[in-house]
């Protein structure tokens, strides 16, 4: 899986540091969700039943493939 170094910056939060690559890789293949925003990029949404079915949300750049950015989303609605 690539990454963008802004992801791998924000891995060191303890707060995200516990997402696993594992529930990126499930949130990408096939997400829930997905929206192409303006710019390109391209936000997929997903369950992790090992966090109670909490949402993740992973922005990927405009390739489709380089993680920019994971995080449980609050507000997601599936």
């Amino acid at each position: 899986m690539k990454h963008t170094q802004y992801f791998l910056q924000t891995r060191r939060r303890p707060d995200w540091a516990m997402i696993q690559e594992e529930w990126i890789g499930r949130v990408l293949q096939p997400p829930a969700k997905e929206i192409i925003q303006a710019d390109g990029r391209i936000r997929r949404w997903g369950k992790v039943p090992e966090m109670q079915d909490r949402v993740l949300r992973v922005i990927l750049l405009p390739d489709g493939e380089t993680v920019h950015y994971a995080f449980f989303d609050r507000n997601a609605q599936l």
